[in-house]
């Protein structure tokens, strides 16, 4: 059997001890095009565009009758 430890850890040292394990969502800018929501520095998933010039050519889905 392992050796158990005396006393109860504080909280407060639990929590310097996973001050690192937070999770931070990710930055999102606005796409000057179509005004959605996108990572900064990466080409738009829903026109396309990236630096003010296209670059990928997004498939629109056809609509059902």
């Amino acid at each position: 059997m392992a050796p158990l430890p005396k006393r109860k850890y504080p909280k407060a040292r639990q929590g310097k001890r996973r001050s690192h394990l937070a999770l931070i969502a990710p930055k999102t800018i606005d796409c000057p095009q179509c005004h959605t929501p996108k990572l900064s520095h990466v080409v738009c998933n829903s026109c396309g565009y990236y630096d003010g010039r296209e670059v990928l050519q997004i498939k629109t889905p056809k609509g059902k009758k």
